[in-house]
């Protein structure tokens, strides 16, 4: 029906001095269109790329990796190719990417996110990068004695501990990761919602019960839109401040789906711990590769959405009220997810669309 070819890929990214796997997959390539034969129809209606997991699972196949230089190389040009239609797409377009989770907690995760963000911002893509930090802020409060609390999975944030969110978020986590940007080739401009008032803060309605967690008043995106214009990358953590100069902890989704319709952003992206959005939360094969507003209302009202993933899916929707395009909940966990989300059509989750 079709031809295929199977590929390693190296990447052209640099970590500590030893290249890196631009993919850890094996990728499958074609001209095959499913919707042609009687499948789901594309994502972005572009050349299938398909991308196989190396694996030892009965459940996939494994394909050998070409050990011919020369073929390889070409393999390479081949993929480079390929890719072309989503570059264009997407060049010269804002991505916002939330960044956490398992991918914030592996550094082999952590670098796959930094060589991609890189990667995108060469080839004329204008990311912006989001981050929360959870597992840090605890790491600190249990190094000076106060224990973390949590009500219905929100961090309860009293004065003490509103401190140290700030310390860490702002002088620790995003420091670093425009550190390691930066080492990777790109230039990283770290902000929290602070600079250049960027956010202002409002008290949740919780706060009686939650202390200083916040939500997102205000967005002004002018002190973004020159470093994105200059292919610089924002990395903004998400910490703001009321009219009245009181710190607010944030909740990271709603920080990047609100600059997402500020900026007017092509795309949201969520790095989740999670699939994507599941008919069964817990059978991985359910996931829905693409779904519009309507669907997911729907799969709230029959509870098949819950839990954790509904203040994600309300942050998409949101920001697709405001105008951004897509919105994605992609799987974190998975080497370069970033790239396989948008430089494909088979994603790394769910997409969500208007």
């Amino acid at each position: 029906m079709f031809a295929t070819k199977t590929v390693g890929v190296s990447s052209y990214l640099p970590v500590h001095g030893e290249p890196q796997k631009f993919f850890d997959y094996n990728l499958v390539s074609s001209s095959f269109n499913p919707a042609s034969h009687g499948g789901a129809k594309s994502r972005h209606s572009l050349p299938c790329l398909q991308f196989t997991p190396r694996t030892t699972e009965a459940s996939c196949q494994v394909y050998p990796i070409e050990q011919n230089p020369a073929k390889r190389a070409q393999a390479r040009v081949d993929i480079l190719a390929e890719s072309l239609p989503y570059l264009q797409k997407f060049r010269g377009k804002t991505i916002v990417v939330k960044y956490g989770g398992a991918a914030m907690k592996s550094q082999s995760l952590q670098a796959s996110v930094i060589n991609d963000l890189v990667l995108l911002s060469c080839v004329g893509i204008r990311p912006v990068f989001v981050h929360g930090g959870g597992p840090e802020i605890n790491l600190w409060l249990e190094k000076i004695g106060l224990k973390p609390d949590f009500l219905n999975g929100l961090r309860v944030t009293d004065s003490s501990t509103m401190e140290i969110v700030t310390m860490v978020l702002v002088g620790k986590v995003n420091k670093t990761l425009v550190s390691l940007i930066n080492k990777a080739g790109a230039t990283a401009v770290g902000l929290s919602g602070m600079d250049g008032r960027l956010l202002t803060a409002r008290p949740s309605p919780k706060a009686a019960q939650l202390g200083f967690v916040g939500e997102v008043a205000v967005v002004n995106p002018t002190i973004l839109r020159p470093l994105v214009a200059n292919s610089h990358i924002p990395v903004i953590a998400s910490v703001a401040a009321d009219v009245n100069g009181q710190s607010y902890n944030i909740n990271a989704d709603m920080v990047a789906g609100e600059l997402a319709a500020a900026l007017g952003a092509e795309k949201l992206i969520l790095l989740t711990d999670v699939a994507g959005i599941l008919t069964d939360k817990d059978d991985p094969s359910t996931l829905v590769k693409e779904i519009d507003i309507p669907g997911v209302k729907r799969m709230v009202e029959e509870g098949k959405i819950a839990g954790g993933m509904i203040p994600k899916v309300n942050c998409c929707v949101r920001s697709l009220a405001q105008g951004v395009k897509t919105a994605s909940i992609i799987d974190g966990r998975v080497q370069h997810s970033l790239l396989l989300e948008i430089l494909t059509d088979e994603g790394a989750g769910t997409m969500i669309s208007g």
